[in-house]
């Protein structure tokens, strides 16, 4: 009996030892996915205290906890985080990266999850109103961005007057010199620019005859197993009212869905 109990207290143990093991915070055993960014975009992503954060950080890590992975964020240059992904060396960027036909031929992107359009950021005592009023001017774009499409599509490929930047921030602090006379980039950090920068007098213009909506998505590499999985998350966050509390934290309102519609 002595032996029989002994037995059965040592299995009780073990189940316990077992019990114990198992990862209830969804994270500890997670799988860690490295995710290429560009931290010079806020709201969406920028450095604070040496940490990436922003927008896009929170959600990322939210979508990738449900999906039953753990976000590792890797701040690298616009340029080299599209090689990144082109060449397999992470398993994704996340930068407010816009969807586009020309980048799916390289990239595999996720279900939309912000709408944005471009903005026309200029010196506040510019007289341009609109991109006709563009004409004769040097506008700067960061390189190989959607605000730099637009600009050539207006100039002309290669033109001169398109002063092609690594980063935004360098773009809007050519502006701010007298480098360039105005700045095409992403609304949302357009305005973000307006308001953390009160002693810098700029401010932004719509012109929603020249520039469409645009939508952001997780980008992968071509082929990459993890798109279908990572959707599926993504679509509970946006449905169970996560996604709209970390909008609603870094916005200050609640999110339009019906966009995704």
């Amino acid at each position: 009996m002595k032996k029989v109990a002994a037995l059965l207290i040592g299995l009780a143990l073990i189940g316990l030892v077992a019990c114990g093991s198992e990862d209830t915070s969804g994270s500890g055993d997670a799988k860690e996915l490295v995710i290429s960014t560009e931290a010079q975009f806020a709201p969406f992503e920028f450095m604070e205290g040496g940490e990436v954060t922003g927008f896009d950080v929170d959600l990322a890590t939210a979508v990738l906890k449900e999906a039953g992975y753990k976000a590792t964020f890797e701040n690298v240059g616009w340029e080299t985080m599209l090689q990144n992904v082109e060449n397999d060396k992470v398993d994704l960027a996340v930068a407010a990266i816009s969807i586009t036909d020309d980048r799916k031929l390289t990239y595999d992107f996720s279900d939309p999850y912000f709408q944005s359009t471009l903005m026309i950021l200029v010196p506040e005592d510019s007289e341009v109103g609109s991109v006709g009023d563009l004409e004769g001017k040097t506008v700067g774009v960061q390189i190989s961005t959607t605000g730099a499409d637009a600009a050539e599509s207006i100039y002309g490929k290669n033109s001169s007057q398109v002063k092609k930047f690594d980063s935004i921030t360098l773009a809007m602090m050519s502006m701010n010199q007298g480098d360039v006379d105005a700045v095409i980039v992403d609304n949302v950090v357009a305005q973000e620019y307006v308001k953390n920068n009160p002693d810098v007098a700029v401010k932004g213009i719509y012109d929603n005859s020249a520039f469409e909506s645009e939508f952001y998505g997780f980008m992968y590499p071509k082929d990459s197993e993890l798109v279908d999985e990572i959707n599926e998350a993504l679509a509970t966050v946006m449905e169970n009212g996560t996604y709209a509390e970390i909008y609603e934290e870094w916005f200050g309102q609640q999110p339009d869905m019906s966009v995704f519609e």
